[in-house]
Formats: C-alpha cells, sequence, structure tokens
C-alpha cells in the first residue's frame, strides 16, 4: 500500500508544466506525422504552388494561411490558364487541391460520382462529420433541386412583403435624418427573416430566438472549419466534438421551436389526405422535405428531429452567403465612380419594372427584365469572390482517377477544384479588376432592343442568355458549376433583386470614397464586418 502510494505521488510530482508542454509537442507532432501517411500523395509533374521542399517548406505554407489566395492566383497566371493543372497547399488536417485548368472543368464534371463525388467533397472541406452531426445532405439538396422553382413563383408575394417588413426594420423610416448603421448587421438583420419565410413560414420567420439560432450555427461551422483545419485528422475525434457544442447547443435551441411547426405540417398532411381538410398545407421547405419523404416512402425521414436536422445545411447555405453576397454587392456599388450613376440607373430600372407588375408585386417575368439589376449583381459576384473555388470533387475510386489531358494520376482520397481566379482574367473580361455594373446588360439591352427579323438565329439568343445571373458556366463558378450547382441559386437571384430594388427606391445611401478589402483566411474571406454606411428614407416625391 505504502509502495502504490509513493509511486502515485512519483508520478504526480514528475507531471511538471515544462514535461507537460513537451508531451504535448510530441503528442501533436506524432499526430501530424500519422497525418502525412494518410494523405494522398501527387506525382511531382504537378507543378506546385506555395513553399516547396520538405518538412519545413510544409510548415511555413500552414503558418502563411493569409497568403493561400495569392498562391491560386499565381498558379492559375502560370499555369491555369495554360491549360495546366497544379497544386495549392491545404491547411495542416487537409489534402492538397490538384486545380484544373478552365478547359478541363468539363471533364472533371462529368466524372460518375463514383469516381468523383460532390457530396463527399463537400464533407470533407466543411468538416461535416462534426459540424452537421454527420448527417448526409442528399435528401435535402434532392427537395430543394425538385420543389423550389415549381413552387417559388407563388411565393414571390410572400418574400417581397418579407423584404418590404425587415428591410424598414433594419435600415429605418427616419425621412429626415440619416442613420448610420452597421451593414453586416443590418443585412443579417434581413437575409434570415426572408429566407425563414421560405424555410418554416410564419410566425416562426418572425421569431428573433430561432433567427439568432440559425444565425448561430452558421457562424459555428464558419469558426470550426477554421479551427479544425489546424488540428491533425486523428485528433478530429476528440477536438471536433468538442468545438462543436455551440452547434448543438443552437441545433437544440432552434429545435424547441421548430417541433411544434413541423408536428402541426404532418398533422396538415394527415388531415388534407384524409380529406378532413380540403386545405393544402402551406408551401415551404418543410412542406417539401415531408412530401417528398412520403413520395419516397421514407418513414424516417418523417419524424420532427430529422425534418429539423435536414433543415441545417439549407439554412446554413442560404444565410451567410447571401448575407456575404448583398455586403459585396452595395460595397461595389456605393464606391463605384460616382460619374457612373450605377444607384440611379438601378433604381429607375426596378422602378420602373415594377410600376408595370400587376398591383406592385413582383412576378418572374418582371425580375427577369431586370438586366441592368441582374448585371450589376452578377458582375459584383464575378469580381469579389468570397472563397477560392466552389466546386470541389473527391476521389472516391479505390484505384483514383487518370487525367487524360496531361497523363498525371490522382489517387483515392484527393481533391479536384475549379479554380475562381478565370473571373479575374484579362482575356476573358475587359478591365476585370474593375467593378462595371453594366457588363452583362449592356449586350441583352442591345439584343432586346432588335426587332423580332434582327434578333436572328436561335444561338445568339442562348448565347445571350448565358449572361444571366443564375446561368453557370466555366468562366463564371459562384454558384458552382454542372449538375451540381447551387440548387437555391433561382431563390437567391429573386431575393437578391427584390431586396436591391426596395433599398434603392426607398432610401437614400451616402456613397463611400474606397471600398474596404476583405481579409483572406486560407480559401475563404472575411468581409470587412466593422463598415457603416448611411442611409436616409426617401421620401414619396423623391
Amino acid at each position: 500500500m505504502a509502495t502504490t502510494t509513493s509511486l502515485s505521488s512519483y508520478l504526480v510530482e514528475s507531471l511538471t508544466p515544462g514535461r507537460i508542454t513537451a508531451l504535448v509537442i510530441l503528442l501533436t507532432i506524432a499526430s501530424f506525422a500519422i497525418d502525412s501517411t494518410k494523405k494522398p500523395t501527387y506525382p511531382k509533374s504537378l507543378p506546385r504552388v506555395g513553399y516547396s521542399g520538405g518538412i519545413r517548406a510544409t510548415i511555413r505554407n500552414w503558418m502563411n494561411l493569409s497568403h493561400y489566395h495569392n498562391w491560386v492566383q499565381e498558379g492559375y497566371n502560370k499555369y491555369g490558364k495554360h491549360g495546366r493543372s497544379f497544386v495549392t497547399p491545404a491547411s495542416p488536417s487537409q489534402p492538397d487541391e490538384i486545380i484544373v485548368p478552365r478547359d478541363q472543368i468539363a471533364w472533371m464534371l462529368e466524372q460518375p460520382e463514383t469516381v468523383l463525388n460532390t457530396l463527399e467533397a463537400h464533407k470533407e472541406v466543411l468538416f461535416g462529420a462534426y459540424n452537421f452531426f454527420d448527417v448526409d445532405d442528399h435528401f435535402p439538396i434532392k427537395v430543394m433541386h425538385k420543389h423550389l422553382a415549381r413552387n417559388l413563383v407563388g411565393l414571390l408575394p410572400d418574400i417581397q412583403q418579407e423584404v418590404a417588413d425587415s428591410i424598414d426594420i433594419a435600415f429605418g423610416t427616419d425621412t429626415e435624418n440619416r442613420n448610420t448603421l452597421n451593414l453586416w448587421e443590418a443585412l443579417l438583420a434581413i437575409v434570415p427573416r426572408v429566407m425563414n419565410r421560405l424555410a418554416v413560414g410564419l410566425p416562426l420567420c418572425h421569431n428573433q430566438t430561432f433567427l439568432s439560432s440559425q444565425v448561430g450555427f452558421a457562424d459555428d461551422v464558419f469558426r470550426n472549419c477554421l479551427i479544425l483545419t489546424l488540428f491533425p485528422t486523428v485528433l478530429h475525434p476528440l477536438v471536433g466534438h468538442l468545438v462543436t457544442l455551440p452547434n448543438r447547443y443552437h441545433f437544440h435551441q432552434g429545435y424547441r421551436l421548430l417541433k411544434p411547426v413541423i408536428e402541426q405540417r404532418l398533422r396538415d398532411f394527415e388531415r388534407f389526405e384524409s380529406g378532413e381538410s380540403q386545405t393544402p398545407p402551406e408551401e415551404c421547405i418543410i412542406t417539401w422535405l415531408i412530401r417528398q419523404a412520403k413520395a419516397d416512402n421514407l418513414p424516417h425521414e418523417q419524424t420532427p428531429y430529422v425534418i429539423a436536422m435536414r433543415l441545417l445545411p439549407i439554412e446554413f447555405a442560404a444565410i451567410h452567403t447571401t448575407v456575404i453576397t448583398l455586403h459585396a454587392l452595395f460595397l461595389d456599388l456605393l464606391a463605384s465612380d460616382p460619374a457612373k450613376n450605377y444607384l440611379s440607373l438601378l433604381r429607375e430600372e426596378t422602378s420602373t419594372v415594377l410600376q408595370s407588375e400587376p398591383n406592385g408585386i413582383w412576378t418572374k417575368n418582371g425580375l427577369a427584365r431586370l438586366y441592368r439589376t441582374d448585371s450589376a449583381i452578377r458582375e459584383s459576384m464575378r469580381l469579389s469572390t468570397f472563397s477560392t473555388g466552389l466546386t470541389h470533387r473527391k476521389v472516391v475510386a479505390k484505384e483514383g482517377i487518370t487525367n487524360p489531358f496531361e497523363g498525371w494520376h490522382a489517387p483515392y482520397g484527393a481533391i479536384l477544384m475549379a479554380n475562381m481566379s478565370v473571373q479575374h482574367d484579362p482575356e476573358i473580361y475587359e478591365d476585370p479588376q474593375t467593378y462595371d455594373a453594366l457588363r452583362f446588360s449592356r449586350v441583352r439591352e442591345e439584343y432586346e432592343a432588335l426587332s423580332e427579323t434582327e434578333k436572328g438565329d436561335t444561338e445568339e439568343a442562348l448565347r445571350i442568355k448565358r449572361l444571366g445571373l443564375v446561368t453557370t458556366s466555366s468562366e463564371h463558378l459562384p454558384f458552382s458549376h454542372g449538375r451540381h450547382a447551387c440548387p437555391g441559386r433561382f431563390f437567391v437571384a429573386h431575393e437578391v433583386k427584390m431586396m436591391l430594388a426596395y433599398i434603392l427606391q426607398n432610401y437614400d445611401i451616402k456613397p463611400i470614397a474606397e471600398r474596404p478589402p476583405p481579409t483572406w483566411v486560407a480559401h475563404t474571406i472575411i468581409p470587412a464586418l466593422d463598415v457603416k454606411i448611411e442611409v436616409r428614407r426617401r421620401r414619396r416625391k423623391d
């Protein structure tokens, strides 16, 4: 007994701060060493950007997270635009990425999911096993593809009303004095409310506790992605579950309020299907999730908890990306040369088209006629990218994949990516570093002014149509590209147009002298969150 006590005392006394620190460092080094043996290795024939030359270079790459976007641009200029793939460094916990050139994007996107998988790439990039509790997002993506476009037109009046109400609250209604507000915070007060009018409907979309839980969850995901990139994957089972505790808190905070809404919607379905009620359930994403689960005969997808889980990736994708897009759009417009008169031109267009709409209610056709507004948004998304790449694929074929153009082989686990630097290429876009709000509308307006005879062939009409905001291509990648392009982009386009139109028609906004730059961390930006703008409600006669 005395010997055991003596041994315990010795062990406790031996755990000095210095020895504990040394042990932690040793375990960390060992973890990274184990990680390095599991990562895919690429052929030496593939050129690389960043630091190169062994372990020391790898550590230097990790220490320079803010340089990643510069390296990607450098690789595009040196290799990508000349038809060559290249490798860009990744964070400590993720494999380096192979950036494919523009003329090979179609090849990458055409590969079957059994070879290059989209959802597995998303799961890797967003650490889905931890941030989204390892819930597969295939079903909600399928629901959005099948139900959003066919139901969106009927929901436009509700969305328009929500846009007006939420902007009035966030921007104020004082017609005498200017109101100084934080642009990011104002948009965060608008977008989640509008988006959840579509997702969960009234009255929950007005519940601030629920909205805060959804914004909080999205914040958690972004923060955790940064944290988890810095830890070796062998430690993720421990670190991942610890850092995502706030995710679970925000999910359950929202679920307490969401559960009775889902239960009521399930009852509405039962009453409507049995003939007890002649009123169909309210159209929203909750309804579409239930409807698709019934159509696919998936009873497990028809429980409140699972339905709430299915909403998580939709809420995450819809909230912050839309806020970032609007934030960049306003900064681009407000910092533009006043002589260009962009704000007045867009105000005039949106006002003219809205006046021609029945009862002043936006329709799909009316929103489609906003050529200049559409162009202003598309141009901002072209110039002010918030990521170096949004189109990823993971090699899931055990034998890997061989590139038929250059001959290199990517093994199982490799990540391939399309490079958004193409959107800043002067050989594709004239003066690409300048925000030109009318870049895409000039040609469209000229074409629409032609007579039916002058418009000529169908090919030209298709070319003009491809200049629209929601059209993706290998030269325009904000919504990704191919069969896995963002299914929510049609809603985003309508939503952003309605928001911009309402703000311009009802508010004067003071221009800013210079556009504040974002901060890059790895492959993603942190917007200039402290930017303030001055707004004043326009009088009716303005």
